[in-house]
């Protein structure tokens, strides 16, 4: 998928925002952040933010993009970010960023949830290494507990440094193999009681609650996957159900 793709596809999800709007940032949405201070710019856009992940905090800072907490609001009007595989129920693996605790927060503040997400990443099953955010003092009791679901976890190891990656809140990450997942809300489950998870950013569609829709433009284009009121569940899950 080529850049100007991907740039076209941000734009649209950017096109959603209002002026007097509070956004969430994603971890993996660069070009979205890079529209977005485009139009705070250009057009006098007035919105806060607030970024789900360090590095997005410093891209949307570059961008002149007002950010603000939740220590000072604790809801959104709309979350904007990216997903690593989606299947034709809109289940969701997402989590390649590292950033899952603190998107799934965002998200469940957020009325409306946008999933920008492009061809490579719509498969007929979810297949990809699920990434579970786990306690570093339990990070290897998580692993073993992984193998009694039939999972292969294998820690997550940061790059310019030796060692494990650390996430923003202290956290591991295990990124764990399960195969093709038959039954995405069962293995959603068994995960969030495996000790020592904290998150988990597999995302089962069939426990969301309020409208979605899709949003594409024909083959070749990224497309949108838009919730339009998020609810997130106990642990882990971010819940959404169709019309």
């Amino acid at each position: 998928m080529s850049d100007n793709l991907k740039e076209e596809a941000a734009r649209s999800a950017v096109a959603l925002v209002e002026d007097g709007q509070m956004v969430g940032l994603g971890s993996t949405v660069s070009f979205a952040i890079r529209a977005l201070g485009e139009r705070v710019r250009n057009e006098g856009l007035e919105v806060r933010c607030i970024p789900t992940s360090l590095d997005t905090r410093i891209q949307a800072l570059e961008q002149g993009i007002p950010l603000t907490s939740f220590e000072e609001v604790q809801s959104l009007d709309i979350a904007i970010d990216g997903a690593d595989q989606v299947d034709p129920e809109l289940n969701l693996i997402k989590g390649g960023g590292g950033a899952h605790l603190r998107e799934k927060l965002v998200a469940s503040a957020a009325e409306r949830f946008v999933v920008i997400v492009d061809e490579s990443k719509m498969v007929e099953r979810l297949s990809r290494p699920v990434p579970t955010e786990v306690l570093p003092f339990a990070w290897r009791l998580a692993a073993e507990g992984m193998k009694a679901l039939k999972g292969e976890a294998r820690l997550r190891t940061a790059r310019g440094k030796a060692g494990p990656l650390i996430t923003d809140n202290g956290n591991f990450i295990l990124d764990v193999d399960f195969g093709p997942i038959r039954n995405p809300g069962k293995l959603e489950r068994e995960i969030n009681e495996v000790p020592g998870v904290v998150e988990k950013r597999h995302i089962h569609r069939a426990g969301l609650r309020g409208p979605c829709r899709r949003q594409g433009r024909g083959q070749g284009h990224k497309g949108m996957i838009t919730f339009k009121k998020v609810k997130i569940g106990l642990v882990t899950l971010v819940h959404t159900a169709p019309e």
